[in-house]
């Protein structure tokens, strides 16, 4: 993200999820407030993906998606449902990550992974 206020925002979010554990509450609420700043700068995928992000944490309580694969993308997998997988347990260590691919969409392999939590997101 471009906006010096949501990069602010990013870090805090990595830093409280780091220091003072999983709240989220406070994450959903940081997540909405992101969201904001995402429509501004007009980015869909980041867009959909900060509110398919704290809709599955209102949900669930917990961020149950993992992180993407790094594999090539190719028929097969797409096809059986690939990429990120998920789980039972609050997944923290991808939730980190994906707090990360906020920071620079400029690196499209950033932007694939994003693409690939949304289908996560949307398939759980």
């Amino acid at each position: 993200m471009e906006n010096p206020t949501a990069q602010k925002l990013i870090n805090k979010m990595q830093t409280d999820l780091f220091k003072k554990g999983f709240d989220a509450e406070t994450l959903i609420a940081d997540l909405k407030k992101l969201r904001e700043y995402s429509l501004e700068e007009q980015n869909p995928v980041l867009t959909k993906a900060l509110r398919l992000t704290y809709e599955h944490l209102e949900e669930n309580g917990a961020f149950l998606i993992g992180i993407p694969d790094d594999e090539p993308i190719d028929e097969e997998s797409e096809l059986t449902g690939g990429g990120a997988k998920t789980s039972a347990e609050n997944n923290l260590e991808s939730l980190e990550y994906l707090l990360s691919l906020f920071s620079d969409l400029k690196n499209k392999n950033n932007l694939l992974d994003l693409k690939e939590y949304n289908k996560a997101l949307l398939a759980f």
